[in-house]
């Protein structure tokens, strides 16, 4: 069986990580499985590069910038990110997908694969998977939605938008993927029943049949250290409690809900029976901290860390990793922490409950509370058995996430559609 995997970009991203780390599951499961990417910045040579001439290049970098920039003339000043899908690329004549068996597609906007272009992919007689890393597949153009409900009618009236109506951009996309969507037959993945819910409730795909299958995590890297030695590496002393948090985006970023953990953090620091002295607080993800709020513990900020296995013992060096996030589909940090023994306090939103099992592997908060974010930290903090939390994390993982697991849930789907196929 050959699978080919298309994403806008080669491993960058969650959409990006999720898209190699399954492809690797399955070449471990003995599928020939590629992935085929409209921009590669890094140099994997698993990943092949769909932009290789000079002009391919130039024309890629301009549809990709276009894509991000034109946005911003229509959409008002929010960090919400919004897709035009105006650009795109002709795919019928690749190679590797006349040869596919299977067509699985990932994250596909900045100028990748416009409605049109999407379309198109019907004339290769492929069966065609399509998994949605964020909502944008079914919307007029945002990839987060919040509390909107249009996407249940047909967009329009947008409220991201400077110019909106009922005859807006965003239910011009609407029309554009409707009439794309009904001249191509391709079956959608869910990784979390959160998302699976919402596809169901679009107006654009809610006829159409879902699968559930979680993303992947390698479970050979990300993977319990010794707690002690682990925060030794980050020159932390062994009987302090460490909270880790991933990328600190500016207050304004709705999405990835930053106030919300600030504030968190100052009340669990103003409880008396939080010694503030035996807290680190730890950020990875900042390129810089020129903009950091003040925070009440003492933090350390580790930057980017580009290679797995470090970033596996700074998860592991953590006695809870907390995400303040307001809508995630499903979150690699969150697998990447409980693969490495680590428990989780986030909100009780998209598919994180899929992975974190409220008072078992980590704390489930109420949505946009950020009193209960503390009281989960403090929970973790003054938990008489952690070690306990700690295994079932790691169990977790091993049970439900694991690369052979998923790889077999998609073999089964994919040899279901060969074998739908006329023969």
């Amino acid at each position: 069986m050959k699978v080919v995997h298309l994403n806008t970009y080669d491993g960058n991203g969650g959409a990006g990580r999720a898209c190699l780390r399954l492809s690797d599951s399955l070449n471990a499961n003995g599928i020939d499985s590629r992935v085929l990417a409209y921009y590669k910045f890094g140099q994997n040579p698993k990943i092949t590069n769909l932009s290789t001439s000079l002009f391919a290049k130039l024309k890629a970098i301009f549809n990709i910038i276009a894509e991000r920039y034109l946005a911003k003339i229509f959409v008002k000043a929010v960090k919400t990110p919004f897709s035009l899908q105006w650009f795109g690329k002709s795919l019928i004549h690749i190679k590797e997908l006349k040869e596919a068996d299977i067509i699985h597609l990932h994250w596909i906007n900045h100028g990748f694969l416009s409605p049109k272009f999407l379309a198109e992919l019907d004339l290769l007689d492929k069966p065609i998977v399509w998994t949605f890393h964020d909502s944008n597949a079914f919307t007029g153009g945002c990839h987060v939605r919040y509390s909107c409900e249009h996407f249940h009618q047909q967009c329009g009236n947008c409220p991201l938008l400077k110019f909106d109506g009922p005859n807006d951009i965003s239910h011009k996309n609407w029309l554009r993927k409707q009439k794309a969507y009904s001249e191509l037959n391709f079956h959608v993945v869910a990784p979390s029943n959160w998302m699976a819910k919402s596809v169901k409730e679009s107006s654009l795909l809610g006829m159409r049949s879902v699968a559930v299958i979680p993303n992947t995590i390698e479970i050979e890297i990300f993977k319990p250290y010794v707690k002690a030695e682990a925060k030794k590496i980050l020159k932390i002393p062994a009987h302090h409690f460490v909270i880790m948090s991933g990328f600190m985006p500016s207050k304004n970023d709705k999405h990835k809900g930053t106030q919300y953990l600030i504030e968190a953090l100052n009340e669990l620091a103003s409880r008396p029976e939080i010694p503030k002295e035996q807290i680190e607080l730890v950020i990875f993800g900042n390129k810089d901290t020129k903009d950091m709020p003040e925070f009440p513990f003492k933090t350390t900020f580790l930057g980017t860390i580009n290679k797995d296995d470090h970033l596996a013992k700074c998860y592991a060096a953590a006695d809870v990793f907390v995400l303040p996030s307001l809508e995630d589909n499903l979150p690699n940090t969150v697998m990447e922490s409980l693969a490495c023994a680590t428990p989780v306090v986030a909100f009780k939103t998209g598919g994180i409950p899929d992975m974190v099992k409220h008072l078992a592997n980590g704390y489930l908060a109420d949505y946009k509370s950020s009193s209960d974010l503390a009281d989960g930290i403090e929970w973790l903090f003054l938990h008489e058995d952690a070690e306990s939390i700690q295994k079932e994390a790691r169990r977790t993982i091993l049970n439900q996430f694991a690369p052979t697991v998923i790889a077999n849930k998609h073999e089964e789907l994919y040899q279901t559609l060969i074998n739908a196929l006329p023969q």
